[in-house]
This record gives structure tokens, sequence and C-alpha cells, in this order.
């Protein structure tokens, strides 16, 4: 295999990272918990997609290169697991809205999506934030829809089990994108 591809490759490559960058730097950014993290996780992913981009063109694209973001942010963990230490809250943004009751939410979710395992962080977002089916979910990581069925089960038991969280209103749950 060469390292240049066809133009015309190129341009649906191009095409494809203009339209759908935007979904997967919020899909990212659910996984990450972090903007900046997320940025690196899509450019990872798409150095790694793009080699590849003759046989993902050919499949659904956006459920390939979500499976790369997966794994890549997978693998991230592994190699940072060590290095990173969290912290208790995320620093506010530089000109931030005023959108104080919905990013008071989002922190809250982010943070107690930072205390689950990659898998149930994973198939959540997938679920919830994506609206991927079970099937799908299942197939794009190489599991069991019985799996993600326990899985989600098991995550949403241990969000519902943490103090933050109590009485709080699922209607308006950020990554569901009600009462946005």
């Amino acid at each position: 295999m060469t390292c240049e591809q066809p133009q015309s490759l190129d341009a649906e490559f191009s095409a494809f990272v203009a339209d759908g960058s935007a979904h997967l730097a919020h899909f990212a950014e659910w996984l990450t918990g972090d903007p900046h993290q997320a940025d690196d996780l899509v450019q990872s992913t798409l150095e790694r997609a793009y080699p590849r981009w003759r046989r993902i063109q050919g499949r659904n694209p956006t459920a390939s290169l979500e499976r790369i973001l997966v794994d890549e942010h997978c693998s991230s963990r592994r190699r940072t697991a060590n290095r990173e230490l969290p912290v208790g809250r995320y620093p506010e943004r530089a000109g931030a809205m005023d959108f104080a009751d919905h990013q008071a939410q989002r922190s809250l979710l982010l943070g107690a999506l930072e205390r689950l395992t990659t898998r149930q962080r994973s198939v959540l977002v997938m679920r919830f934030y994506d609206d991927l089916s079970e099937a799908q979910i299942a197939a794009a990581l190489g599991i069991v829809p019985g799996t993600v069925k326990s899985t989600v089960h098991r995550a949403l038991a241990r969000l519902r089990g943490m103090p933050e969280f109590a009485g709080a209103d699922p209607a308006r749950c950020p990554l569901t994108g009600a009462a946005r």
C-alpha cells in the first residue's frame, strides 16, 4: 500500500471530515469529559482512519470512526492511567455564556461519567448521546447485545447510586438532550 491515495479519496475523506467532525468532537467530549482531550482524540481517530478510508467509506463511515474513536479512547486511558490525576472540578471556560444551570448539570454528569468504567461510559454515550440501538452498539464494540443491556443497566444503577444524583430529574439530563 502506498502512502498516497487518489485525489478522489482525499476529497471524499476531506468532505466527510468537514461534515462529520463536529459529531465526532461532541461524541469524544462525552467520552473524555474534556474538550481538549476530545480534540486530540478526534485527531488521532482521523489519523488512524485516513489510511483505511477506502475500506471504511464502503461501510457506515460514522459508525466505523466511532468504533476507532472508542478504541483510541480506551488505549489512551491505558497509556495515561498512571500519569494523570483527576480533579474535583473542571475549570471554567473563558467567555462562558450564561448557561449556569445547564453547565452545572453537564459538569455534574461528566464528573459522574468519569467514575464509570471505560466500557460503561462508552455504552452510555453511544446509547443516549448517539442514540444507537443495542444491536448497533454491540456491533460497534464487538460484544453481544446482552452485554450491552447489562452494561447499560449496571452503569445507570451506578449513576443513580451516586449522592449527587439523589432527587435529580432524568428528563433534564444533558446526555439525552432533554430540556436543552
